[in-house]
């Protein structure tokens, strides 16, 4: 899951979505606005998601706040905190529910053979 996808290719959640896509994962992109990335829907809604193996955050910190519960709730096995997202308090809440946490750029993960 990418939570904070965007439309603007000049955004590097619509590059991650890209990239995923091209790894053949398979994607679900939230968004503040409902589109489209390639043939990948941006979701306005999370939809009742659980065991999602990785959530990619491309969202603040306060924003992350509003999505916390659906975001333990979908019982992801790893967050991935983009540069700019990283969270201490959500880090504490998914480490409760052995969710693993990095900081890391999910572009480069890709890139290298790491995600």
């Amino acid at each position: 899951m990418v939570l904070g996808a965007s439309e603007n290719t000049e955004r590097y959640s619509n590059k991650a979505v890209r990239l995923l896509l091209t790894h053949h994962h398979e994607v679900i992109a939230i968004g503040n606005r409902e589109g489209f990335i390639e043939d990948t829907p941006i979701l306005k809604i999370i939809p009742q998601l659980s065991d999602i193996d990785t959530i990619t955050l491309y969202i603040n910190p306060s924003l992350q706040e509003l999505f916390k519960d659906v975001i333990i709730a979908a019982n992801p096995k790893r967050i991935i905190f983009n540069p700019g997202t990283e969270n201490p308090a959500l880090e504490q809440v998914a480490a409760a529910h052995n969710i693993t946490c990095l900081h890391a750029c999910t572009l480069v993960m890709l890139s290298t053979g790491q995600y």
